[in-house]
């Protein structure tokens, strides 16, 4: 019995090494069709990996060739299948462009949509290919409202907005911490017209009102008045929003302090125009 194991642990090993050399000879001194055929029988077993370096090898010589719409297509997929999402997104976006009639055109779309955004990052890093996912996605939106992928379609766009919004609410908080209250106010101002919905809204709000607070209680007097009005208005816009906020009691007592300060304010400004 335990000849017989090593006998085909042996003819396992001969036919895997047999296998291997046939490869390597086919994609390094094989014809363009014995790569091709190659190739599709190997994306047929699912040996995307392996199938890659084959496809690569067969652009050129099939540019302008029948068999180049399917090459183009499963050269993508390949890509995709082995998590290399950079690449798919690209290769997917050539073929929309190439073969814009093809059957494969739809899932081509959504694929590289998706394929932008398996590749974003989180909400902390730079997010261009988040952008590239949300038109990609948009444009399938626009022109598959009736595909059976619509519904994942409409999910990912919502998740990737929400990234967004985070980002955005987080980079004008990051202002607010470190205490550079005119920038602040400009990021949450941007935030709020371009998030209406957003679930950081409140928040936001919040901190912007905060960042106007203390922007107008620190400024010098010939601009203190205009500021503390503004942060008083920014406290109403909070209220107005969120009448039942949590926020409320806090942000009330501080407008209290900022009418007492604006109240001095206007009066050292009349006690020095009437001295001038």
């Amino acid at each position: 019995m335990q000849k017989f194991k090593s006998f085909f642990v042996f003819l396992m090993l001969v036919l895997l090494l047999s296998s291997c050399g046939e490869y390597h000879k086919v994609l390094n001194k094989g014809k363009n069709t014995e790569k091709y055929k190659l190739a599709v029988e190997m994306y047929e077993q699912g040996e995307y990996k392996k199938c890659i370096p084959l496809f690569e090898k067969l652009v050129g010589p099939y540019a302008n060739k029948p068999q180049m719409e399917r090459i183009q297509y499963m050269i993508s997929d390949c890509y995709y299948q082995n998590e290399n999402y950079s690449m798919s997104a690209y290769y997917f976006g050539k073929f929309i462009t190439n073969y814009p009639e093809s059957s494969k055109v739809e899932e081509a779309a959504y694929l590289a949509a998706k394929s932008h955004f398996l590749a974003a990052p989180l909400y902390t890093r730079d997010q261009e290919d988040t952008y590239e996912a949300l038109t990609s996605y948009q444009n399938f939106i626009d022109k598959y409202p009736n595909s059976e992928l619509i519904e994942e379609a409409n999910a990912d766009y919502d998740i990737l907005n929400k990234r967004l919004e985070r980002k955005d609410y987080e980079i004008a908080w990051q202002y607010y911490h470190r205490e550079q209250y005119s920038a602040a106010i400009m990021a949450f101002d941007i935030f709020n017209e371009e998030h209406l919905a957003s679930e950081f809204k409140e928040k936001a709000l919040y901190h912007r009102f905060k960042s106007a607070y203390y922007l107008g209680m620190k400024s010098i007097m010939n601009k203190k008045e205009e500021r503390i009005s503004d942060a008083i208005l920014s406290q109403r816009k909070l209220q107005n929003a969120f009448p039942e906020s949590e926020y409320i009691p806090e942000t009330e007592e501080m407008v209290r302090k900022l009418q007492a300060e604006l109240l001095d304010t206007r009066e050292q400004l009349t006690t020095i125009s009437e001295n001038n």
